[in-house]
């Protein structure tokens, strides 16, 4: 018997990566715009910031994301109200099927929002440089530790450019989850991920135990833990704890309250050990990181 395989033949194909940056901007950084020959699409991770697209401005909000086509001028500024969390990447890819995304202003999906993350963790195993640097020309590579991580940055950017595509390019069959027994399954799981994710941003500033959760949410502690190390590897009150220092790093950028006033409100026992919290989670201290967002915001192209 003789075997016939099939060839790789990509619906999209992306050449070339020429920046991953995740940005955490205070409330008043502007960039002074750029245009190139290659892609670029700018993510929200949180708040919202307004962007120029050609001779069109507008408001991306949380999970909203905006595709700039080659050649297009572009630039970004924050509006004052919100410290925006970003993610920017620019690539070449000559398919034309990614025209279909250029000129919309889309809502990223929780699976594609996992993907947006595997890129960034991938990018800091591959790049020796910071995510942070807006005016960064060139990419530094290093010898990763971590066996096929460049590979895997351009696999995961393809695999969310096809998620985007087929949600906002293909025609959508009515059949399509019918035909997919497993696809009620997931779609249960992710949502009740994102609705106790729901419930722990509305409760940042309280103490909340995963008694009090598995209570709201009618679900097991068990389950509940695998459910959190599926989705973002973190046990619950880990994320818990993350999304809190997210919340800090956002009222740092947005200078309106000092160190205690942040601890405080988040509900801290202590400034102290909001710091040594804010240090294990973040890599550095609440001073080291407003200075290092002060930097950011005074460089010079």
């Amino acid at each position: 018997m003789e075997y016939t395989g099939i060839e790789r033949q990509p619906s999209i194909s992306v050449e070339k990566i020429y920046s991953i940056h995740y940005f955490e901007y205070d409330c008043n950084f502007s960039f002074i715009g750029e245009s190139h020959d290659f892609w670029e699409f700018i993510c929200v991770d949180k708040g919202e910031v307004n962007i120029i697209a050609g001779e069109e401005q507008l408001t991306l909000k949380n999970n909203e994301i905006f595709f700039h086509e080659p050649n297009e001028f572009h630039t970004v500024l924050t509006n004052g109200k919100s410290a925006p969390n970003l993610v920017v990447i620019s690539f070449s890819c000559q398919d034309t099927i990614l025209n279909c995304l250029k000129h919309k202003k889309l809502q990223i999906s929780q699976s594609e929002r996992n993907l947006l993350g595997k890129i960034i963790s991938e990018a800091r195993h591959c790049f020796d440089c910071l995510l942070n640097d807006p005016y960064l020309k060139t990419i530094l590579l290093k010898e990763s530790d971590f066996i096929g991580a460049e590979q895997l940055l351009f696999l995961y950017l393809e695999q969310f450019l096809i998620h985007l595509l087929r949600r906002n390019a293909s025609p959508k069959s009515p059949s399509d989850s019918i035909n997919d027994p497993g696809a009620g399954k997931e779609a249960t799981k992710i949502q009740l991920f994102n609705s106790i994710v729901k419930y722990l941003n509305e409760h940042l500033y309280t103490h909340v135990t995963i008694e009090e959760i598995c209570k709201v949410h009618a679900i097991g502690r068990s389950h509940l833990q695998k459910t959190f190390k599926n989705y973002c590897n973190l046990g619950v009150i880990e994320y818990f704890s993350f999304l809190k220092i997210q919340k800090a790093k956002e009222l740092i950028r947005m200078k309106d309250m000092n160190f205690s006033q942040i601890a405080e409100i988040l509900g801290y026992s202590s400034v102290q050990y909001f710091s040594r919290q804010f240090k294990k989670i973040s890599g550095m201290t609440p001073t080291e990181y407003a200075n290092s967002i002060k930097a950011i915001s005074e460089w010079e192209k």
